[in-house]
């Protein structure tokens, strides 16, 4: 079982910067580590908002991006850590949500992490 734990929330000013990470556990099996053929997303949710993709990074690397955070934000991933992380640069008031850790596994499976709070104060 995959467990996700996000950290790096808290409250920052407009323009200014967060580094969210995830990272995860039960990811090694009988068969060796797993991480690396997941891909892994953060999505985040805003109050009275449905869940949104915010990033992706695939298990080859390749990355999409929300246009709403592209040329702001940066996802990467640490295969030997088991960990993904969130750069968030240039900070906006409607950025503010909870943030989640998402990975999906090569066989269908589907984990989330109970997320992290941001708050961008204008």
């Amino acid at each position: 079982q995959v467990q996700l734990v996000e950290s790096g929330g808290g409250l920052v000013q407009a323009g200014g910067s967060l580094r969210l990470s995830c990272a995860a556990s039960g990811t090694v099996t009988d068969a060796g580590p797993m991480f690396s053929l997941y891909h892994v997303g953060w999505y985040r949710q805003a109050p009275g908002k449905q869940r949104e993709l915010v990033a992706q990074i695939t298990n080859s690397g390749s990355t999409k991006y929300a246009d709403f955070v592209k040329g702001r934000f940066t996802i990467s991933r640490d295969n030997t850590k088991y960990t993904v992380n969130l750069q968030m640069n240039s900070l906006k008031p409607e950025d503010t949500a909870v943030y989640y850790c998402n990975v999906i596994t090569p066989w269908g499976s589907n984990y989330w992490g109970k997320g992290t709070l941001v708050t961008v104060s204008s």
